[in-house]
């Protein structure tokens, strides 16, 4: 057996472009040939995917599987929303979803499992893939929502809530609050989980606002407790005012029918990631000059 070498590893790196743990297998397999490992990784789709690799992959899927007790939302990425269509690309999603439920939302060990299965599908496709990103939520009720699905719980929103309690009611208010959540997007569950640094940002902004200027020390220690209400009420689920009845609390209703909330998660689709906005005006006027 030939001795594997960073200098063949990286040889073979500079030929292909395949990851570095990528090559090292293929001169493994192929006792230190670098070019017959390079034939293999070709085989194995892996060339192609590590070409498309550094493309921005911004559309894609986002899904949920779930159990009794878990419920499971993930990303997965590509470059173009028609990806999102094609059946191929449906099941390497739901292929990488119930690997991440039966992995308990690991997400190396999900990432794992499944990059032979994404980089045949690059290949495949011919578009650059990515696992974003995995949650999940576990109690004795999990609920889903996803929102513009283009396919049984697949879409561009996908939300998983736990709800903790034995009362039957609780399944009358689970998808509801699920819903509640894809509408207005909370940052934290309980009072007891938001940053205090946040808070404190919060308090600062208001009083830098001008909102306090001129006032009574009594009367701005009255006006930032209650901005800081609002806050509460705008980004902690449990304080929001439920969206199919504002008069009461996510906390109230969900108390109301027997259950308290024990989790959630929500991913929008794309979120986060810089786009690249190509302008073809420019791209053509490039060609021609």
């Amino acid at each position: 057996m030939a001795e594997i070498t960073a200098s063949l590893v990286k040889e073979l790196r500079d030929k292909t472009s395949a990851g570095m743990f990528d090559c090292k297998k293929a001169l493994t397999e192929n006792n230190g040939d670098v070019e017959a490992a390079a034939d293999w990784l070709r085989k194995k789709g892996i060339v192609k995917a590590a070409s498309k690799a550094g493309r921005v992959a911004a559309s894609g899927l986002v899904t949920i599987v779930k159990n009794d007790k878990m419920a499971c939302v993930v990303e997965l990425n590509a470059e173009t929303d028609f990806v999102a269509k094609n059946a191929q690309f449906q099941s390497l999603v739901s292929l990488v979803a119930n690997k991440a439920l039966e992995l308990h939302g690991d997400f190396d060990a999900t990432l794992e499992a499944v990059k032979d299965d994404i980089a045949a599908t690059v290949s495949t496709i011919g578009e650059n893939m990515s696992l974003r990103r995995i949650a999940t939520v576990s109690g004795d009720h999990v609920y889903s929502y996803v929102h513009n699905a283009l396919v049984t719980d697949m879409g561009q929103i996908g939300v998983v809530v736990a709800i903790n309690g034995d009362d039957s009611r609780i399944d009358e208010i689970g998808k509801k609050v699920a819903m509640h959540i894809a509408a207005n997007k909370p940052e934290f569950m309980t009072i007891a989980d938001v940053d205090p640094v946040s808070v404190e940002r919060e308090k600062k902004v208001f009083i830098e606002s001008g909102a306090t200027a001129g006032k009574p020390e009594m009367v701005v220690e009255k006006m930032v407790a209650g901005r800081i209400q609002k806050y509460y009420a705008e980004s902690v689920l449990e304080e929001q005012p439920f969206v199919m009845d504002p008069s009461k609390s996510v906390k109230q209703v969900v108390a109301e029918n027997g259950g308290k909330l024990a989790g959630f998660a929500f991913f929008v689709l794309g979120e986060g990631i810089q786009k690249r906005e190509d302008n073809l005006a420019d791209e053509v006027a490039k060609m021609l000059n």
